[in-house]
């Protein structure tokens, strides 16, 4: 269904290297500044009692965080074995087990697989990802009320840094980039999918967006 098989691989790969200091990260740091930014934006679309969808959910603590706080079930995909099971083991040791269900691999390429969810969240997803307007396009078809999102502002340093990334990846041999999308586009993709946007923060980095169903 898509071209880009070896960037999910190899983000596979990577994202697998530091899916135990991810967890160490949040049980020592907690949340980050725009991660906090999103939760306020999902509190106050409201998540009691909601299924969720988590397309690149790591290691789990965003969603399972909602779960213990009343969302009812989750769904998380990552292109990460290592994450899913850090996030698998947890769940367990929070009691969610029951409440959550791990996907592997790309979402585009498992769409058939994934039931619509009421919010639909993508968090530093956008920006790992080619082809944003085929994933928010698909993203959207999925969700049946809220989408929350957050990802790269459209800054020349940042730009800047994906680019050096991208030197080193290659160098290391490896399929997989990071991309800096237009805000503007983003919004347009969204909105024109019948969401209106009713949330938004931003860090130095970091644009935190919920975009509602009317």
């Amino acid at each position: 269904m898509t071209c880009c098989c070896p960037h999910s691989i190899s983000g596979g790969r990577l994202f697998s290297f530091f899916a135990r200091s991810y967890r160490r990260r949040f049980a020592k740091k907690g949340f980050e500044p725009s991660q906090r930014q999103l939760l306020a934006g999902l509190s106050q679309a409201g998540f009691q009692d909601a299924s969720l969808l988590e397309i690149g959910s790591g290691v789990g603590y965003l969603h399972q965080t909602l779960l213990a706080q009343g969302a009812r079930t989750a769904v998380g995909i990552d292109l990460s074995a290592d994450m899913l099971k850090e996030a698998e083991d947890w769940a367990a040791e929070r009691g969610l087990a029951g409440r959550t269900q791990y996907l592997q691999g790309d979402f585009i390429e498992l769409l058939d697989e994934v039931v619509p969810a009421e919010i639909t969240i993508l968090d530093k997803v956008v920006c790992c990802y080619p082809f944003a307007d085929l994933l928010l396009n698909s993203a959207t078809k999925k969700t049946r009320r809220v989408i929350a999102l957050t990802y790269p502002r459209q800054r020349w340093f940042i730009r800047g840094v994906v680019e050096l990334m991208a030197v080193v990846l290659r160098l290391a041999g490896s399929d997989f980039r990071a991309y800096v999308h237009d805000p503007r586009d983003i919004e347009r993709w969204i909105t024109k999918a019948g969401f209106k946007k009713t949330f938004q923060q931003q860090t130095f980095i970091w644009l935190s967006q919920v975009y509602e169903k009317p």
